[in-house]
């Protein structure tokens, strides 16, 4: 049986990743890209805690747009602001902490 190094629990119990999701500040905003496309950017989610590779592919299928994951960011074609909120709220992410730009 495989045990967290963090909190030392069965990684079957592990509590590590809901912790982190809670103590994030993260913001997510639109920027523009080449020939006026906008693309959604989310920053602040700690890649050490939280697999930015599943919630990317989450976030992607949810909003049927490509993205992916540079630099501890999420990026994502299109303006994609309200949807990523929701989402990111079904995960277990804190309100308080989800500003939109």
């Amino acid at each position: 049986m495989a045990v967290c190094d963090v909190c030392g629990l069965p990684t079957e119990l592990c509590v590590c990743e809901d912790i982190a999701r809670e103590a994030q500040k993260i913001e997510v905003y639109t920027t523009k890209r080449k020939f006026g496309k906008l693309m959604t950017v989310v920053e602040g989610i700690d890649a050490k805690n939280i697999d930015l590779k599943d919630l990317v592919k989450d976030l992607k299928t949810q909003c049927a747009c490509g993205g992916t994951a540079k630099e501890d960011r999420i990026e994502l074609q299109g303006d994609h602001r309200r949807q990523v909120k929701d989402m990111l709220l079904k995960k277990g992410f804190t309100e308080d902490l989800i500003e939109i730009r």
